[in-house]
């Protein structure tokens, strides 16, 4: 499957509880090979969503295709899914949960062995093989959870939240472990609200809000549409100018430098021309992107329902 091809499309999707509308006419792709966060808010949308896809519960209005299928008891196997709600069997050993879950799978046991033994290793839990799950700490247990999602080899894994409730040093371990996919011919889908995570995994994103789509594309794409307007200065002089509406609607510092966000229809070089005008003697002019979470802010901040 190459790259360009779709693995997921979702045409104009709508899903309702009641009254209460949980996702509204979603439409998006996601293409082979990559890695997609499906981001936003919590209560925006995500895990209604990735149940429609994964076949709990289907849409009201709109259409879902897998691998240009709709979905079916055989598209099953080649998904993998990490639910938001962990669930492990807590009296039961770790080994014998992992070949239930590859058994469920259809793995033969001898390859379900071979795979178990490999992914234990590489989460640093094979010491625990033997272990009840009641033994094992939160962290160890969503790895775990998490092996019994890989298993099988799955063609596109959807993890809802990966990260939550994971202490600092495992959600490094899993960011290291999650980027191994991207080296492979798999696609992955993980929803967050966790914008520094999403911004080191990601080839492209979804951001939704409300139950409808803010924001998507390709991670360079969406940073370089909203990157136009911003500017880093270090500079000794200049503070009128800065001060000034017209040129600069908004001056955030950090550390030792201003962040410029720049008024409408002004230029980065206009502004330059303007603090060299007034005096400034200036060691830093860098025009620069915002970091995803700044697009969150902005864009959940000020998104309004029509």
């Amino acid at each position: 499957m190459s790259e360009t091809e779709a693995t997921l499309r979702l045409e104009n999707v709508t899903k309702r509880f009641g009254d209460f509308t949980a996702v509204e006419d979603l439409s998006f792709n996601v293409r082979a090979g990559r890695v997609f966060g499906f981001l936003g808010p919590n209560g925006a949308g995500k895990t209604t969503t990735i149940r429609m896809i994964v076949g709990i519960t289907g849409p009201d209005e709109g259409t879902i295709e897998l691998f240009g299928q709709r979905m079916s008891s055989e598209m099953q196997n080649r998904l993998g899914y990490l639910p938001e709600e962990r669930g492990l069997y807590k009296k039961m050993k770790i080994v014998d949960q992992l070949r239930y879950f590859a058994a469920l799978k259809g793995m033969a046991s001898a390859d379900a062995d071979k795979k178990i033994d490999f992914w234990l290793e590489r989460m640093n839990l094979a010491e625990w093989k033997n272990k009840k799950t009641t033994d094992l700490s939160k962290g160890m247990q969503q790895k775990v959870q998490f092996i019994s999602t890989v298993l099988h080899d799955p063609d596109l894994l959807i993890l809802d939240e990966p990260f939550s409730g994971l202490d600092p040093i495992n959600v490094e371990f899993m960011i290291e472990v999650l980027s191994e996919f991207k080296t492979q011919d798999k696609t992955v889908i993980f929803s967050t609200h966790l914008m520094e995570t999403a911004e080191r995994l990601c080839n492209d994103i979804l951001l939704i809000n409300k139950a409808r789509k803010v924001v998507s594309g390709s991670l360079r794409e969406v940073k370089a549409s909203f990157g136009k307007n911003l500017v880093a200065l270090r500079a000794v002089g200049g503070e009128a100018v800065l001060r000034d509406a017209s040129l600069a609607t908004k001056v955030t510092t950090h550390s030792d430098e201003l962040e410029i966000q720049l008024a409408e229809g002004v230029s980065a070089q206009m502004l330059l021309a303007k603090l060299l005008e007034n005096g400034a003697v200036i060691s830093k002019f860098e025009q620069i992107e915002p970091s995803l979470n700044d697009i969150f802010i902005d864009q959940i901040g000020g998104f309004k329902e029509s």
